[in-house]
């Protein structure tokens, strides 16, 4: 197995030590830091998510820079990605960092993407490439949630929550990058209508 697939496999590693770290009572109490209190157990969990997002960025450099391309990989990239992103979004409902609602979008359109990407797949052999849309939405996705998880820190000194304005910011870019895709691939459904 090459690095790019061990890093992937990894990453679906991280993701139920992620939920535990998260979800768990507040071991260990909160620190004060940059003027916000923050638990440990969420430091720790918005760790384990950066790196996690680390080897998302990582795996797919790697393969192609030095030609590690594979099935499995692409295969299983995009979906400890969706894995990852998801379970983080229903954590934070879960903790009320997020309203479920925003949760619901996103889950609803990994989902769709997916499935738009196995259709593309399944008749033009090719796999859905992401687009500047798509990457700005996974950014704003990841920073969101490290943000949410320590607690907005910044805030007191910027006066708003960085991590809720990416919050919106990810949704935007969500929506849009769901509704760019499919338009852009809508001749793929032209035997429907």
């Amino acid at each position: 197995m090459n690095l790019p697939n061990k890093l992937t496999i990894f990453r679906i590693i991280l993701i139920p030590i992620f939920i535990i770290l998260t979800v768990m009572p507040e071991v260990g109490g909160s620190v004060v830091w940059l003027g916000t209190s923050i638990a440990v157990t969420k430091i720790w969990g918005a760790l384990v998510f950066a790196i996690a997002s680390i080897t998302d960025f990582l795996d797919g450099q790697i393969a192609r820079r030095q030609h590690l391309v594979t099935n499995f990989g692409k295969f299983a990239d995009p979906i400890a990605d969706k894995m990852l992103v998801m379970t983080a979004f229903i954590v934070l409902v879960e903790t009320k960092m997020v309203p479920a609602w925003i949760a619901a979008i996103i889950v609803c359109r990994e989902l769709a993407i997916s499935g738009l990407r196995l259709i593309i797949v399944e008749n033009d052999g090719e796999v859905l490439a992401a687009e500047m849309p798509g990457k700005i939405k996974t950014f704003s996705q990841m920073f969101a949630i490290i943000f949410l998880l320590l607690n907005n820190i910044f805030s007191s000194f910027l006066h708003f929550g960085l991590g809720t304005v990416l919050l919106y910011v990810c949704l935007f870019f969500t929506v849009y990058s769901g509704i760019d895709y499919f338009y852009k691939n809508r001749a793929i459904f032209s035997d429907s209508f």
